[in-house]
């Protein structure tokens, strides 16, 4: 199996939290790690900026990489309980599913998971609501390859978000916030008028190198993220 540049942050970061690289210490460089993982050096200078920028290891040209002696803090973002998300508004919550579609993996979310061969995904399509009034729109696909039960759940009462973060963690996960104008699908779904301001997050996930899901969330108008240092 060809090694992704996730599986090297995770070996990387899982060497650091259990302390084999003390704060300050040199990490191995990146053409001893190619050879170690086998792949290019250019996968590995990607798991090495990519913990740069959470701040777990700083690196210094001709100096090497280091494990940061005081970690830098970082926006942290938790995978949201959309549920809790709308019960703190003082409102409640209400779930229904739209569409439900099993199959082939697209080409496109076999590039979004860095996936070479096939595998099989689950399409869901979801509305979140507050007090009966539309909250978000979740459309996601789960790898049936990472979570072949998701296949014998019909997500009729209880969502995917809620069922995926009672059943497997995650240990890296990709996120982009955007604002995009409602089409008219969109629109109708969320009760706003076509070519209004909506926010979207899209997320992927992943789980020891394993993909598990990517997730397209769209909020009605009005909506906020609150990042924590």
């Amino acid at each position: 199996m060809k090694t992704d540049f996730r599986d090297i942050k995770q070996y990387i970061r899982r060497r650091i939290v259990a302390g084999d690289w003390a704060p300050g210490q040199l990490v191995p460089n990146e053409v001893d790690l190619a050879a170690r993982f086998e792949c290019a050096r250019a996968t590995v200078n990607r798991a090495m900026r990519e913990l740069a920028e959470e701040g777990l290891v700083e690196r210094r040209r001709k100096a090497g990489t280091r494990v940061r002696s005081t970690p830098l803090h970082r926006p942290r973002f938790e995978i949201p309980f959309v549920r809790k998300e709308v019960e703190a508004l003082g409102s409640v919550y209400g779930y229904r599913l739209i569409d439900r579609a099993a199959g082939p993996a697209p080409d496109w979310l076999k590039a979004q998971f860095g996936l070479e061969t096939d595998i099989r995904a689950l399409h869901l399509v979801c509305l979140h609501l507050a007090d009966s009034a539309p909250y978000q729109i979740e459309d996601r696909w789960i790898s049936l390859a990472a979570l072949p039960d998701a296949e014998d759940n019909d997500f009729s009462e209880i969502g995917p978000n809620e069922w995926l973060i009672s059943v497997v963690p995650f240990s890296d996960a990709e996120i982009s916030f955007s604002a995009i104008a409602a089409d008219a699908e969109a629109a109708g779904r969320l009760g706003c008028a076509a070519g209004d301001a909506l926010f979207l997050t899209e997320r992927s996930t992943w789980w020891n190198g394993q993909a598990i899901t990517y997730v397209r969330l769209i909020s009605r108008p009005g909506h906020k993220v609150t990042a924590r240092y």
